[in-house]
């Protein structure tokens, strides 16, 4: 092993990252991070009493400059002269409560929200079938979905990025084959990611090979009720009884041919969420971290970790995670993304309505993969998920304190109820003594803390290309596709952050060790390891892609979503590359394949 270099600074950013923070980011008369920081910095800064701005701004700062930034909505909106809302993702009800007028009303709404960046997801489960009788003027739940596709598609949009949507239905929905079967070849309803909502009644059903309902409240068409539909008990038209085995087939077929739909694992989602007693969730944002209510939104803001590995790759000393250094980081950045909330432009009154009853924010993570590798640990071994753990133990445990501080200096959000933290079986059994007894002090500013987005575009710009989210590196040198304007991509070389600081201290020709791992190389499983070691630590939910080989099997796919329900996870996605897809980054020297997660998750960065 050759000797490392005195000089440990990081390298000088690479130029692709400097092209997308110029494009994306940066705003008249800004040309590098350190001028985004310092507006992003003050703008936020201006919720806090007139006496303490100055300081929160030097706070504020020194958390951008040492990592902790805003989601993309956050860097490219604060202070901007743009009309763009600062907050990343939405969920709409479809407005179907009322008729037509009610659609259409919900299709407007949607509109408005995608026009100034955010993204929206959908549950389209109320909607009717194909073949019901009388729809009531309303289009059917996959007719819908090509109606709002379209309409966004026609759409003047704030910035430099379109809002992503997400199209969810539910595993009782009579269409539910037609919707898992819409995306293949990726041809149609181009701008929406899908994810079937699946309940823990048919995921047994799917163990035990039991026969399956699909059922609607709407009434059935005549064709419908030749094939034996009736109406059962409790109010709801039993179209047809399925295989459950057939159906999921059928789903995950699919979901392994195109990557969609992917599964929402809803009941967890529900038997998971803090206020489960006041509300039910039943979608979640175009990216699948944020399950939400109608009308519900999250303001994001990631933690890049691979900037708090004090002697990376034990070069100078032992390579260890500066633990107090993030545990103050999470402090203020739970007190940034607070100030949006005050801030913000909102789309619509409900979304404020909603946002100011419940407070929710999500601080996040990024270069998760790039400081296991500075540690010396593998993403693929039991060591390096303890690593992941730790870190994010240490977030969560500090958020939840510092919301409770908030909730001090502001009051707690108004629907806070001490029974929904403080039970046996709620999130405060789980916190530090000082931490619970803090919230039955004061309360918590923010219904939820934690949300881990896929942060692509922001760890690019930010990050020096670091690795995204909980991702592991796509590749160490590879071609990406970059959008800049509304121009055609063009191809740009990137490099792995930590890739460069291992070349920058040890050379060029020093070889990479074992903790190097992309993430084709490492076994599916491992990646639904990583998720189901965190997501306990997270209120909200992760958003990940699993990437799967070219030849692997369904049977193999259908076991790693049956792996994911039975770890307690929130959602779930494979991708694995095949020929002929839309590909954003391409390996050096292997078959193109596009990014993870697939599909426009912008509205996450």
């Amino acid at each position: 092993m050759p000797s490392p270099r005195a000089d440990t600074a990081p390298p000088a950013p690479q130029p692709v990252s400097r092209q997308v923070l110029a494009d994306r980011y940066a705003g008249p008369g800004e040309h590098d991070a350190s001028q985004i920081y310092r507006r992003v910095a003050l703008a936020l800064a201006q919720a806090e009493r007139p006496e303490r701005r100055e300081a929160v701004a030097r706070a504020f700062l020194r958390n951008m400059e040492q990592g902790a930034i805003g989601a993309g909505r956050i860097m490219a909106n604060a202070g901007a002269r743009r009309t763009g809302t600062m907050v990343n993702c939405f969920v709409h009800p479809v407005g179907a409560g009322r008729g037509a007028a009610s659609f259409e009303a919900g299709l407007a709404d949607a509109c408005k929200t995608l026009s100034m960046g955010g993204g929206v997801g959908y549950d389209f489960s109320v909607l009717p079938p194909a073949d019901a009788q009388d729809r009531a003027g309303l289009p059917s739940a996959c007719e819908a979905i090509g109606r709002y596709d379209a309409a966004s598609a026609a759409l003047a949009f704030e910035g430099a990025r379109r809002g992503a949507q997400m199209a969810v239905l539910s595993c009782t929905h009579p269409d539910l084959l037609a919707f898992a079967r819409a995306k293949a070849g990726r041809k149609r309803w181009r701008g929406f990611n899908l994810s079937v909502a699946v309940s823990d009644a048919f995921l047994q059903a799917v163990v035990d090979d039991a026969p399956w309902t699909l059922c609607h409240r709407a009434a059935p068409g005549p064709a419908a009720r030749a094939r034996g539909a009736f109406r059962m008990p409790d109010g709801l038209w039993q179209y047809r009884r399925e295989s459950a085995r057939a159906l999921w087939r059928a789903i995950t077929e699919q979901a392994l041919e195109s990557a969609e739909p992917g599964l929402l694992y809803l009941d967890t989602i529900n038997r998971a969420n803090n206020l489960r007693a006041l509300e039910t969730l039943s979608a979640a944002n175009p990216c699948g971290e944020q399950p939400l209510p109608p009308y519900g939104s999250c303001v994001l803001g990631p933690i890049n970790l691979s900037r708090l590995v004090s002697h990376p790759f034990g070069v100078g000393g032992p390579a260890t995670l500066e633990r107090g250094r993030l545990a103050r980081m999470t402090r203020i950045q739970v007190r940034l993304l607070d100030n949006v909330l005050a801030l913000t432009r909102w789309p619509l009154p409900a979304h404020a309505a909603e946002a100011r009853a419940k407070r929710r924010i999500g601080v996040g993570i990024t270069g998760l993969a790039d400081m296991l590798a500075m540690l010396g640990l593998r993403y693929d071994e039991e060591a390096g998920r303890a690593a992941a753990r730790d870190a994010v133990r240490i977030i969560r445990d500090h958020a939840y304190a510092a919301s409770a501080a908030l909730a001090a200096e502001r009051g707690p959000f108004p629907l806070y109820r001490p029974q929904d933290y403080l039970g046996a079986d709620r999130v405060g059994a789980e916190l530090p003594a000082a931490v619970r007894r803090a919230i039955g002090r004061h309360g918590l500013r923010n219904s939820h803390l934690l949300s881990f987005a896929p942060t692509g575009s922001v760890s690019l710009a930010f990050g020096d290309n670091c690795s995204n989210g909980i991702e592991p590196a796509f590749d160490w040198v590879y071609t990406r596709m970059v959008r800049l304007g509304r121009e055609a991509p063009v191809q740009t070389r990137a490099e792995n952050h930590a890739w460069r600081r291992w070349r920058h201290l040890m050379g060029e020709d020093a070889p990479l060790p074992p903790c190097f791992l992309s993430a084709a190389s490492i076994a599916p499983e491992d990646h639904v390891a990583m998720l189901a070691a965190l997501q306990p630590l997270v209120d909200a939910a992760i958003s990940k892609s699993v990437p799967v080989p070219a030849d692997c099997p369904l049977e193999r796919a259908q076991a790693l979503f049956l792996q994911a329900w039975r770890a307690g996870l929130k959602g779930l996605t494979l991708f694995r590359p095949a020929a002929g897809m839309d590909a954003v980054m391409y390996a050096r020297d292997a078959p193109q394949r596009p990014c993870s997660p697939p599909g426009d998750c912008a509205a996450c960065e």
